[in-house]
């Protein structure tokens, strides 16, 4: 019997690239959550299978934390006067139970070799882009994580633009599924600081940690790849704590609309056969309630991870996903429009 097969309700419902995508060479992975015991080395593995082509960037640079570090992508090309506009990013890791750790997962600019400095860009948007290897669970549960995003902020606004020739007033944050939670929260946290940012861009974002297959879950429970079951498991291990769950440095979605309301503008990217749609579309509707601008996009028939399928999981038998590769050029137009208006 297959591992993960796609339930019969969604398969009509599903991008039919994506079905024969997870047909060939999904069904049959083991999901973590399975696993008897944790073990942290499944990290080296990629999350799904396949690779893509990197490309050239002008320069590539790790610089330390207190306690991790970031990577920093410098584009080709000449600095502008100002300095450059900054995008910190933060990569999906399931609820931060990373399926992959900082060498292989997803960055909008993918590092592949630094002794060529080759990436995989995914964003167009002419802009320094800084990666957080922000700290894991299990070994390091809530609220760790946020720490980390926190830090690299100041770190940026603070040390960016001597070491990396940023412009400390043209700062954009974004992440992808635990990430896209992350970068939320780093709004929220940046104007609570009263550090101004131009951006959220936020990629089939985890909102509500209260969210379950009796409300918000309930029109995608039986979506493929990101089940109920397995954002229970990465729940679980992140926040063990169910008062935790409503906390708004866990849960963007309980945030006062009084902090919400000195958040950036938002771009939000759901996919319609994701269980985290609803909690994504809800919390793009709570930022416009707090008077936020905000343009929420849904991806006909594509599941949680159709993003990263089309950006660094590229299957050369199926081809690049079209659904992801339209989410990611309305993203990077999103992001150039934010630092062009910022100017």
């Amino acid at each position: 019997m297959p591992h993960n097969p796609i339930d019969p309700s969604v398969v009509d419902r599903l991008d039919p690239e994506y079905v024969a995508f997870h047909n060939a060479h999904l069904v049959d992975i083991i999901p973590p959550e399975r696993a008897p015991v944790w073990d942290p080395k499944i990290r080296d593995l990629p999350a799904v299978p396949g690779t893509s082509e990197p490309r050239e960037v002008g320069s590539i640079q790790d610089f330390n934390l207190s306690k991790t570090n970031v990577r920093v992508v410098t584009p080709k090309g000449d600095r502008p006067a100002s300095g450059w506009p900054v995008f910190l990013w933060f990569h999906g890791g399931m609820l931060f139970t990373s399926l992959v750790a900082l060498q292989t997962h997803l960055y909008p600019n993918r590092w592949m070799d630094p002794r060529k400095h080759q990436l995989r860009n995914i964003f167009p948007a002419k802009c320094v882009t800084v990666s957080v290897n922000y700290r894991l669970a299990p070994e390091d549960k809530y609220p760790v994580a946020v720490e980390d995003a926190v830090e690299s902020l100041h770190w940026v606004v603070n040390n960016g633009p001597k070491e990396i020739s940023i412009n400390p007033n043209r700062i954009a944050v974004g992440g992808s599924s635990s990430g896209g939670n992350l970068a939320a929260i780093l709004a929220l946290k940046a104007a609570e600081l009263k550090i101004p940012l131009v951006f959220q861009l936020l990629i089939v974002p985890v909102c509500d940690n209260t969210a379950s297959v009796e409300n918000l879950w309930k029109e995608n429970a039986n979506a493929p790849w990101l089940t109920p079951v397995r954002m229970e498991w990465f729940k679980n291990n992140y926040l063990p704590n169910k008062e935790d769950w409503t906390k708004w440095d866990a849960s963007p979605a309980f945030a006062p609309i009084e902090l919400m309301a000195k958040t950036p503008k938002a771009w939000i990217g759901v996919g319609e056969i994701d269980i985290l749609m609803a909690e994504g579309i809800e919390y793009g509707e709570k930022l416009k309630r707090a008077g936020v601008e905000v343009e929420t996009v849904i991806y006909p028939g594509a599941p949680h991870p159709i993003m990263a399928m089309d950006v660094w999981m590229h299957c050369r038998t199926v081809g690049v996903l079209q659904v992801g590769r339209n989410m990611i050029a309305d993203a990077g137009d999103a992001l150039t429009r934010a630092f062009a208006e910022s100017s």
